[in-house]
Order: C-alpha cells, then sequence, then structure tokens
C-alpha cells in the first residue's frame, strides 16, 4: 500500500495516483469548459478543436512533458499538512548590513502575505538573504519550496540547504528520485506541476532563466503550488518586462540590492574584436594572446561558447595545442557534469570550457571568465550579464575578468554593460 503522507499536497492525473488512496481524495476534472472554452487545470491553458483525440477527448500540448492530460481524466490530490514546530536552522554565518536590509524586508512582507521581487546583483549572497525567511516558516512547521528553471541551480542551492537547516529535504527534477514527504523542496519549476495548494512559502530563482521567462504555463504552476494567499518571492539579477508590469501594477514589492556583500562593484566586461570562432580553422591570435596572458595568473577560467559543437571541438583543438593543461569541456549533454563541475571548483580542472548551462546558479571562487562569439543570437542582455556576474564574487578576489570576444557589438552586448553600469552606480561607485 502507498505511503499516504507522499501525496500529501500533491496533485496527480489519476493514472499516477495510487488505487488505495483514490476513495479519501478530491479530484477535479483535467480539463474543463468555461464559458466555452476548454482550460487545462494543470497550467490553465486555454485549448482549441485542434487538440482533440480520435475518440473525442481534448488534451493540453502546454503541459505535455508532465504526461499527457485529457478532458476525460481527472486530477487527484490531497491536502496539505503541516509539520511539527521546532528548531530547524544551523547556520552560523553574519549578513551584511545591506543583506540584512533585504531579509529583514521579506520577513516582514511575508508576514503580511506580499509577494516581492529581490532584484538583487550577482553575488549579493541572495540565498543566505532567505535564511531568516526560510527559518520563520520552517520553524512553524510550514511547508517550503524553492524552485529554478535550471537544474544546476537546484541541486547547489539543495546541497547548501542541507547543510544548513535540519528538516527533512529533498531535489526534484525530470530524472530524479521519486517524491518523499518533505519540509524543504528543492525543484525545478516544472515539478511545481505536480504540486496543489503545498506550499506555506514559495521562492522562485532565476526568474529571468529560460524556459521560465515569460512562460504562462511555469507561471501557473508557481500560483497553483501555493497555498491560497501564501507569499511567493521571486530572485533576479535582470528583471523582465512581465516582473515589471506587476511591479507597477502593485501584484509584487521591489526589494533592490545592488551591492554585492564583499562591497565591491561588479566587473564590468571588456570588449575584444577578433575575427571570430573557425569551427574548422586554427584558433583565433587573438585569443591565443589573451589566453596565455590570463594563464600566466594562475586563476581558473571559464570559456563560454554557444554551442554545443562548437564547445567540444575548440575543447579537442585547446588540448592539442596545450597538451600539459588541465581542460575540461561540460555542456548539457556530458555525463559527467556533476563531476566536471566539481572538479573544476576543486581545482583539478584548471580550465572548462562550457555552454551557458553555468551561466548562473554557481560560484567558483577566483575566477576569470572568457565569452567567445559574445555577439551571437543565443546570448542575451541577461544571460551576459549572467556570465560575467560569475567573476568577482568572493572576497578573496572581489575583481577580476571578464572578456566579450565579438567581431561586433550587438545590442544585448551594450544592454549588459550598461546594466552592470547601472547597478554599480545605484551601488555608488
Amino acid at each position: 500500500m502507498e505511503d499516504e503522507k507522499n501525496y500529501w499536497g500533491r496533485r496527480l492525473p489519476e493514472r499516477e495516483w495510487p488505487d488505495s488512496l483514490k476513495d479519501k481524495s478530491d479530484c477535479m476534472a483535467g480539463i474543463t469548459e468555461s464559458g466555452g472554452q476548454w482550460i487545462c487545470q494543470r497550467c490553465q491553458t486555454r485549448l482549441t478543436s485542434v487538440n482533440r483525440l480520435p475518440n473525442g477527448a481534448l488534451y493540453c500540448r502546454a503541459c505535455i512533458q508532465m504526461g499527457r492530460l485529457r478532458s476525460d481524466q481527472s486530477l487527484y490530490f490531497l491536502a496539505q499538512v503541516p509539520f511539527p514546530a521546532t528548531e530547524t536552522c544551523r547556520w552560523s554565518g553574519e549578513l551584511s548590513p545591506d543583506q540584512d536590509r533585504i531579509a529583514q524586508a521579506l520577513l516582514e512582507q511575508s508576514r503580511q502575505g506580499v509577494s516581492c521581487l529581490v532584484h538583487a546583483v550577482t553575488g549579493a549572497g541572495k540565498t543566505e538573504m532567505l535564511y531568516p525567511l526560510l527559518t520563520d516558516s520552517l520553524n512553524q512547521g510550514g511547508v517550503v519550496g524553492l524552485a529554478s528553471p535550471r537544474i544546476d541551480v537546484c541541486r547547489e542551492l539543495h546541497q547548501r540547504l542541507q547543510r544548513d537547516f535540519t528538516v527533512s529535504s529533498c531535489f526534484l527534477y525530470g530524472e530524479g528520485a521519486p517524491y518523499q514527504r518533505s519540509q524543504l523542496i528543492v525543484a525545478t519549476v516544472p515539478q511545481l506541476f505536480r504540486f496543489y495548494q503545498a506550499f506555506d512559502l514559495l521562492i522562485v530563482d532565476e526568474v529571468d532563466a529560460f524556459p521560465f521567462d515569460e512562460n504562462p504555463q511555469l507561471y501557473a504552476a508557481v500560483e497553483q503550488a501555493r497555498k491560497v494567499a501564501a507569499p511567493i518571492h521571486f530572485l533576479t539579477a535582470t528583471t523582465t518586462p512581465l516582473l515589471e508590469q506587476r511591479i507597477q501594477c502593485g501584484d509584487l514589492v521591489r526589494l533592490a540590492l545592488p551591492k554585492r556583500f564583499h562591497q565591491h562593484p561588479l566587473v564590468l566586461p571588456r570588449i575584444i574584436y577578433w575575427s571570430g570562432y573557425q569551427e574548422k580553422g586554427a584558433v583565433s591570435k587573438t585569443f591565443l594572446y589573451q589566453f596565455q596572458k590570463q594563464r600566466q595568473s594562475g586563476f581558473p577560467l571559464l570559456i563560454f561558447l554557444p554551442l554545443i559543437q562548437w564547445g567540444q571541438t575548440f575543447y579537442t583543438r585547446l588540448g592539442q595545442l596545450f597538451p600539459h593543461l588541465k581542460l575540461a569541456f561540460v555542456s548539457s549533454a556530458s555525463a559527467k557534469r556533476k563531476e566536471l563541475v566539481e572538479q573544476f571548483r576543486t581545482g583539478a580542472v584548471e580550465v572548462l570550457i562550457t555552454t551557458t548551462i553555468l551561466e548562473r546558479g554557481v560560484t567558483f571562487p577566483k575566477v576569470d571568465v572568457f565569452v567567445l562569439e559574445a555577439d551571437h543570437t543565443l546570448y542575451t542582455k541577461s544571460s551576459l550579464v549572467q556570465i560575467a556576474g560569475r567573476v568577482g564574487r568572493s572576497k578573496e578576489r572581489p575583481d577580476g575578468l571578464v572578456l566579450f570576444f565579438v567581431q561586433e557589438q550587438t545590442r544585448a552586448n551594450k544592454q549588459a554593460i550598461q546594466e552592470i553600469k547601472q547597478m554599480n552606480r545605484e551601488a555608488g561607485f
């Protein structure tokens, strides 16, 4: 018999719901009609007749990655149950005055049920700023969710929270282990489709990242996962038009932190003009000059390329030129992705070539960054700001090197540099 506790606060299609629990569970139609339109109850998408199966049933394409949901099927759910009140935090660190200001504002707004957007620069210490709020909710027995569009962000966040809090916790993603009832849940955003009115507090990190940015289905997943009137807090280093609109409408309170915890400015990228990435040719002399100059410093180096294939071939070519260099390449397709990232963090790898999977949510002390083909269309203003934000995050080395290699400057290049300058001005630098 299935453990009922693992289904508290969950909502799943009937094929995923245990028969032994159906009699004691609530249910709703997976797709309902309202005002002549069919609406998916899992992601709130309005359907069209194109979504009709041969048997006449409708299905939703928008959230089909979570399994097909049809109009002749039901969603089952059980109410969430609180945990016992207890002391939960074992973190002994201290917040800076700026961090504490944001932390106390978050705590005050949350107690009033008000949702916030924390607009903080990369390296501001957003995770630590959440600790007073997390402690307050967890100590009262509340269920807390932290979600992000990026799996690497979630993985690092879960590791830190496991270390700093004593409560039961889990990490949910597409290929991960099945859910076991936990008080502190870290998940990729699509996993929130499987929860319903479950969280007393819900926090979404990196809201400007693909695929969450401006995605109405994923916003619906977030809204339905929280308890009625529970606050949702969004964290980002770069805002989006939708979030700005919600701030203007009064749906969100903006809390801004333009200064890093070590009180040093953001590192400003430098533009390096070069002949471009040559997939079948020699490595650019412009790159080699900057690369060899950087290696003399001994600091670790992250090299970004926009495409996996380019990254793989560039890794091979650079390894041929520098056979004694401790070099690695990591992408979303890498089998040992987690291990390679950890080797770079510990120094076993000196130079790590990567794609945008490492643009955010990971911290490497004392690192420098090269962005090759920074004028490629895959690099947005937001991604470039985040990539630049990998540099200067530690108090041991609050500065560093960020180079954008371009054939010509793009709007995204200019906007990214302008935004970094603006945040430094707001911080008083």
